[in-house]
């Protein structure tokens, strides 16, 4: 079996709220691990995808950023996501994904205008 590469951190930022950074693949293969790790994070914190070292997303990769999104809505928080690479940020604006979910340069960026600070 091929070894399907997609690396997930999960981490407590300091100001409060949960970052996981995404390295390689979002794809059919994995992402059910991006599920499983955005139900185990604390539905209190708002959430950051940080996005900079995906390589790769497809369809299936979107509709988990669409489920982290209407889990964090649902919990009465919110999530940003941080530095897409040129292709993913391509794909998020055809699936309009980009209009519905704020994208931020850096994580303390979105962090900050996830807690009102711009």
């Amino acid at each position: 079996m091929p070894d399907y590469a997609l690396t997930i951190e999960v981490r407590t930022h300091p100001v409060g709220a949960t970052v996981v950074v995404l390295a390689g693949e979002l794809d059919y293969h994995t992402a059910p691990r991006l599920h499983r790790a955005v139900e185990r994070t604390a539905e209190a914190l708002p959430l950051v995808l940080d996005l900079a070292l995906l390589s790769f997303c497809d369809s299936l990769g979107v509709a988990e950023l669409l489920f982290a999104f209407r889990r964090t809505q649902g919990a009465g928080t919110a999530l940003a996501l941080v530095g897409p690479t040129p292709d993913v940020g391509r794909l998020l604006a055809m699936t309009g994904v980009d209009r519905l979910l704020p994208c931020h340069d850096t994580v303390d960026a979105a962090v900050g205008a996830l807690h009102g600070g711009g």
